[in-house]
């Protein structure tokens, strides 16, 4: 199947949150674990013990709220999620896992639910203690803080962003059984972005009747299609983790891919899932560009995926696209060094509209029309290898001087 989510059977809900799905309330603020003054704690919480699922960075080092938050989530529930920014408490040892611990349990009191229902998620510098100090007072505070308004969210997705220019935020309804369904998300991710699940983080609230097991299940699917075809920098991180928690406040007969409406469901979730990953890639450290790399005609799914991620991994073709160089010769080199069959007398690749290969062979295009084009803030290159039915899209942003930058002076 492609990656692009056609919006046919679902309703994208502008200015929605992520507490726009009934049950959910969200909220954040500043507590001192970053320098600057932006929000750094927040929380997400449910009305009721929510059905929840989730996937996680495949680092083998592992941050200690990873291992909390399986723990919780070890019967298919969550009632709340808390979530800090600067710092990652990741590669801290027993101290850290103590401190993941402890942020489980303030949250649990302060949020008036069980312990073993609460989510931990951290986002930030590696190698660090945490600040238990700053955890606490920002934890005692964020009641308060929190509710059902759209400035209340707007709290929440600033709390979670560390070298994020912008919020990413993505709402849609779903008809089922005849009642409104509605999803949404919320995520931070700049660098460090190389997800097989990158420092990224992301939440999703539903107010859909789903079993643990269905939502598992196409949190997975949904992710391999989106979170899973970005790339920035071509690093996973220690701290991924996409958790999704889902209230039942919809009151529809409960879904499972055998229910009618499972399909529209499913459409909506990964469209959300899609916007937040694209929003991502767009906002990656120094990007000036979404670079979108569209891969058809290959011998099956997974090898158009594999294609498609390794051409958009290249630090060679995001540089082109830095510098607005239609230079195809290293879009082919990455399809040709990407492990996976291909004919290599039969490709063809477009930038955009612009064909500059076919049947691989060069195209003469005008250079100033390429040129153009590739300034832009949005570039599609395709490539259509007519080896088989295999399609993939994977996203990414150019390289740029202000991402050596940015990453140079990080811990500084």
């Amino acid at each position: 199947m492609g990656t692009n989510v056609e919006q046919q059977s679902f309703t994208v809900v502008e200015n929605g949150t992520i507490v726009t799905p009934g049950g959910f309330t969200a909220g954040g603020l500043h507590c001192g674990l970053k320098k600057t003054s932006r929000n750094d704690i927040g929380a997400i919480r449910c009305d009721v013990p929510a059905t929840a699922a989730a996937v996680y960075t495949t680092n083998v080092f592992q941050a200690a709220p990873l291992k909390v938050t399986r723990e919780s989530l070890s019967n298919g529930r969550l009632q709340a999620v808390i979530v800090n920014s600067g710092n990652a408490n990741a590669c801290t040892g027993q101290q850290g896992e103590e401190d993941a611990y402890a942020m489980r349990s303030a949250a649990a009191r302060e949020l008036g639910v069980a312990e073993e229902d609460v989510a931990v998620a951290s986002t930030g510098v590696i190698g660090e203690l945490l600040k238990m100090d700053a955890v606490h007072s920002g934890i005692t505070g964020l009641p308060v803080h929190m509710g059902k308004e759209s400035n209340e969210a707007e709290q929440f997705s600033q709390a979670i962003l560390t070298t994020d220019l912008v919020k990413k935020e993505a709402c849609v309804s779903v008809m089922v059984n005849g009642k409104t369904v509605t999803i949404a998300g919320a995520a931070k991710g700049s660098g460090m972005i190389h997800p097989n699940m990158a420092t990224m983080l992301a939440f999703m609230t539903s107010d859909a009747v789903i079993g643990a097991e269905a939502l598992q299940r196409l949190l997975r699917q949904a992710t391999n299609h989106t979170f899973n075809m970005i790339t920035v920098d071509g690093d996973t991180s220690t701290n991924d983790m996409l958790v999704a928690m889902s209230s039942g406040y919809a009151g529809n007969e409960e879904l499972t891919m055998e229910h009618p409406d499972w399909d529209a469901f499913a459409a909506g979730f990964t469209y959300v899932c899609q916007v937040l990953a694209k929003a991502i890639a767009r906002d990656g450290e120094g990007a000036t560009k979404l670079v979108e790399v569209e891969v058809t005609g290959a011998v099956s799914d997974e090898s158009a995926q594999a294609i498609a991620k390794t051409v958009i991994g290249s630090s060679l073709v995001k540089s082109a696209m830095f510098g607005a160089d239609a230079n195809w010769g290293r879009i082919i080199a990455a399809v040709g060094r990407a492990g996976q069959p291909v004919n290599p007398d039969t490709v063809d690749i477009r930038l955009g509209e612009i064909s500059v290969l076919a049947q691989s062979r060069p195209v003469v295009f005008d250079e100033e029309a390429a040129l153009a084009y590739l300034q832009t803030d949005t570039v599609r290159i395709v490539v259509d290898l007519h080896h088989g039915e295999g399609t993939a899209t994977a996203w990414g942003c150019d390289l740029t001087y202000d991402y050596v930058r940015i990453n140079a002076a990080y811990r500084t």
